[in-house]
């Protein structure tokens, strides 16, 4: 599919609020996290720089992010197809894909992979996992971004060397996000432990798991299908500076 393609996986599943996860996100379950003026919206600095307007967004809708964000402040559009006023200087531009949890993992599988050393991750962690980020550069990840939702940890040695989480929160749904290993650690399973406990406590909460990846990172994409995700859709993110 291309990035204007709005489909599924051929499961059935309603994938509607997936088209805007930010902005649904933002008028759902992380409303307390973040700004709105009109039909803009965005995170609280801290916690996430992803902004969103409705695809069929206007002059005013783009001046009421605009007035939100500030001057010269950095929107990160996500997948937002919208195009923003000529002066809005674009930052980055890179292609990903929307992936779908399919159930063709059987739940308790998830489950059963979970170790003790896998841990949640709280406040006193966020140093810990900022530098991890620094290390690895999974996507973007912020002082508050904790506060989306669950983040696991796994440590060798009291040192923080694998993590996984939960971040935007469209209904019925929620994104796994911020997985990554240290190079040290690689090879040993870690992302997939981590990924797999975190599909069995969404499907527990009777939602389902999705995910974004960049094209680029192709071993990611392999990990991910035998995981038991499947591709939804091609996505471009795209960042931007305000006038």
């Amino acid at each position: 599919m291309t990035s204007g393609d709005s489909g599924d996986s051929g499961d059935g599943g309603d994938t509607a609020a997936l088209d805007d996860p930010v902005g649904e996100s933002l008028r759902g379950r992380h409303a307390a996290l973040g700004r709105r003026l009109g039909r803009a919206a965005t995170y609280l600095p801290g916690v996430a720089t992803f902004s969103a307007v409705p695809a069929d967004a206007d002059a005013a809708d783009w001046a009421g992010l605009a007035r939100l964000l500030g001057r010269d402040a950095f929107a990160d559009m996500f997948s937002c197809q919208a195009p923003p006023p000529p002066d809005w200087e674009q930052v980055f531009v890179l292609e990903g894909r929307q992936m779908l949890w399919t159930g063709s993992s059987h739940p308790d599988q998830a489950h059963a992979v979970t170790g003790a050393d896998v841990v949640e991750l709280g406040a006193a962690d966020v140093p810990q996992m900022l530098d991890l980020v620094a290390q690895t550069r999974p996507g973007p990840f912020w002082p508050r971004t904790l506060e989306l939702g669950t983040y696991l940890g796994i440590r060798d040695g009291g040192r923080l060397v694998a993590m996984a989480g939960e971040r935007l929160r469209p209904p019925g749904w929620t994104e796994i996000s911020a997985v990554c290993t240290a190079p040290e650690a690689r090879g040993r399973g870690h992302a997939a432990r981590l990924v797999s406990t975190l599909v069995a406590r969404v499907l527990a909460r009777d939602e389902r798991p999705f995910l974004h990846v960049a094209e680029t990172n192709t071993g990611a994409i392999a990990l991910y299908e035998r995981l038991g995700f499947a591709s939804r859709k091609h996505v471009t993110f795209r960042g931007f500076r305000t006038p």
